[in-house]
């Protein structure tokens, strides 16, 4: 790992406490500022030394706080170790505690500042309340002697409760969290200045605004929950002293949700269950939770084929899956006891994890999972949706922003089930979420729909399908608002009577002139399942961040901003980091000093556009491009940017147009909207 740590222009800013633009100008007002040691020309990276040296030579008041170096000397591993490093972190901080607890010892001083720096009242409180007596391994599913044992066992007794008393219960299927993050590979200085930043604050402190920094700079990588959505789903289904499993945790948000209603720590009953496919976000997890007190059980390893809490039922359940995951095991698990409500379709993962939640939650326990807006339509995920209406077990399905909430309950032997769900449109107001579900369990509720009904149709669940009909009218007002929003116009180009003769050079002439360099991923590489986030062709193609996960292995490479990645069918420059190349992808890497990244990409995209049948291949080395100073190429460059843009938001505004054409076709139909004619009145 680098010794000398590295910074962008923003935390250049944030350590001299001004604003971007000043780092900007000092840029270009003063010859003698750092040059950049790495990055791209868009996002440079500078030399932390350098950079304290040049403020310090012109008096400029800074301050480099301990966190912000102990972050500063994790960044310099590179992106595809950071979290690795952030996991090891936590492990190192959580085994010190453990050792603390154990002697009696108290880990930390009332701080005057926090990790960055800022003034900060009693925030070693909050460890100290919560770590007292806490288990001292029960973050890792072996827990000590005098602990309650197995995950499961909570409020309930026999086979509802887990394997009560056996250390082993609940990792059998996966990878106790912490066994993975060794901190004994971290190297001597950086965990001293890790000690040091948890002795001048407290551990959960330094470790908190390391997780803060980390997610801010994995922000498109990671997919978290929002708090206030999290929040709401343990609200719901949990009164927080109860047994909670997350089976899909990721950095812990629905785990630590309690947490942030009494921040003292959870009531002393609550346990905590949580599995990730990923080794470092579930160590990251297990370190938040054992930081902060609290009873938890955390694995790793992949709960569709392998559970870590087979047998175990929780008192609730909550879960954020990931979407669309195409190699969910469908081939593996078609006899699956899961499958209670019937086998989930090949492209119906998210109704394997509904299942999946079902079977770990007792009976009259509750569920709450979200889900894609179009699960509650699809026609492949009917006869699921169906036998889960008819047995009583979805309860609710609530759309918010982006997604859906689904809450269920496993039904109990012998319970005659319910004559009608909740379906609720909570979009613009997330408040109205808790008075709807009380109101429903009450059986006073004027937003249900009967399940009858629902059966005799298509069982389709969309709220927008469902909502009162006097709100149609400003939904369509609503959503064409947001279409015309989304309009972005195509950028101003010159037309030329006949076309500029320039002199030319190709791709292969760049590349020999070390102008660009190309690679692609290791032969046989997967996407399908790992720790590291991988960009795919799909990715590509649609704009989106990373949404594969690969294992470590020799011959990976890491993508960064600035770089050109190209499948077959679309080209795109990357704007964050953290991920590697996956399959049937070619990166370019270019020489910013010499070639804009955005006039390569545009050239390479104009190129493969002109293939027009599967069987035209071309050679990319011979792509043809004009040979212009660099200041032409940005004015190229931004043309083929404005031309992204507007493809971005066509497709955005396809989405939306749907939606539109829906509402206004209902609206029309009923009478909520009328066309502007002489004589119609509304």
């Amino acid at each position: 790992m680098s010794h000398d740590p590295t910074v962008n222009a923003g935390d250049i800013a944030r350590l001299a406490g001004v604003g971007r633009a000043a780092v900007s100008n000092w840029r270009r007002r003063h010859d003698d500022f750092p040059q950049p040691v790495g990055g791209t020309a868009n996002q440079p990276l500078f030399s932390l030394r350098q950079i304290e040296s040049w403020l310090r030579r012109y008096g400029k008041s800074y301050q480099v706080s301990l966190g912000d170096r102990v972050w500063q000397r994790l960044k310099a591993a590179g992106d595809l170790h950071l979290g690795e490093l952030v996991a090891q972190a936590g492990a190192l901080l959580t085994r010190e505690i453990t050792a603390a607890d154990s002697q009696g010892i108290d880990t930390a001083e009332a701080p005057d500042t926090d990790a960055a720096g800022t003034p900060n009242a009693g925030a070693a409180g909050a460890l100290r309340a919560g770590a007292a007596g806490a288990p001292s391994a029960g973050v890792t599913g072996a827990p000590s002697a005098g602990a309650t044992g197995a995950p499961g066992a909570g409020s309930g007794d026999g086979p509802e409760a887990g394997a009560a008393g056996d250390p082993d219960a609940g990792v059998a299927g996966g990878r106790a969290a912490l066994d993975g993050a060794d901190p004994a590979r971290m190297e001597p200085e950086l965990a001293g200045l890790l000690r040091e930043l948890a002795a001048r604050h407290d551990p959960l402190t330094a470790y908190e605004f390391l997780c803060e920094r980390y997610l801010e700079a994995h922000s498109r990588q990671l997919s978290v929950t929002r708090e206030d959505v999290a929040e709401l789903m343990v609200r719901l289904v949990s009164d927080g002293g109860t047994t909670l499993l997350d089976p899909a945790c990721g950095v812990g948000t629905l785990l630590l949700a309690p947490t942030r209603a009494a921040p003292a720590g959870p009531p002393a009953a609550a346990r905590m269950l949580g599995q990730d496919l990923s080794e470092t976000s579930a160590a990251i997890t297990a370190s938040r939770l054992r930081l902060r007190g609290i009873e938890a059980t955390i694995v790793s390893g992949d709960s569709m084929r392998a559970d870590g809490f087979a047998g175990v039922r929780a008192d609730a359940v909550v879960c954020d899956p990931p979407f669309n995951e195409r190699a969910w095991g469908y081939e593996e698990l078609t006899g699956d006891p899961r499958w209670e409500y019937g086998l989930p379709p090949r492209g119906e993962p998210e109704l394997a994890w509904v299942q999946h939640c079902l079977t770990h939650v007792k009976p009259r326990g509750l569920v709450a999972i979200l889900m894609p807006p179009a699960a509650a339509s699809r026609k492949a995920g009917r006869r699921i949706r169906a036998n889960l209406l008819r047995a009583g077990a979805l309860r609710a399905v609530v759309a918010l922003p982006g997604s859906d909430l689904w809450l269920l309950r496993r039904p109990a032997a012998g319970e005659r089930p319910p004559s009608d769900v909740l379906i609720l449109d909570a979009t613009a107001d997330l408040s109205a979420v808790e008075p709807a579900w009380a109101a429903y369990l009450e059986d006073r509720s004027d937003q249900t729909v009967r399940i009858i009904d629902l059966l005799a149709d298509e069982v389709d669940m969309a709220p927008a399908r469902h909502q009162r009909r006097d709100d149609v009218g400003k939904a369509y007002a609503e959503a064409r608002d947001r279409f015309l929003a989304a309009a972005a116009l195509p950028p101003d180009l010159k037309v030329l009577e006949q076309p500029l003769d320039q002199p030319a050079t190709t791709i292969g002439d760049l590349i020999k002139e070390g102008l660009v360099t190309t690679s692609q991923a290791p032969p046989k590489m997967s996407a399908d399942g790992g720790d590291v986030p991988v960009l795919t062709s799909d990715d590509v193609l649609n704009g989106a961040p990373p949404s594969g996960l690969t294992a470590v292995q020799p011959g990976l490479i890491a993508i960064r901003p600035g770089d050109v990645v190209a499948s077959y069918s679309s080209v795109r420059v990357i704007s964050d980091g953290g991920a590697v190349l996956g399959p049937h992808l070619t990166l370019y890497r270019v020489d910013a000093r010499r070639l804009d990244p955005d006039f390569l990409a545009g050239f390479l995209r104009a190129a493969g556009g002109r293939v027009t049948t599967g069987s035209s291949r071309f050679d990319v080395r011979r792509t043809r491009l004009p040979r212009l100073s660099l200041k032409d190429q940005k004015a190229y460059g931004e043309a083929f940017r404005k031309l992204a843009v507007l493809e971005d938001a066509i497709r955005e505004t396809s989405t939306l147009g749907q939606a539109l054409i829906r509402l206004g076709l209902d609206g029309l139909a009923d009478g909520h909207l009328h066309p502007p004619a002489h004589g119609l009145t509304p």
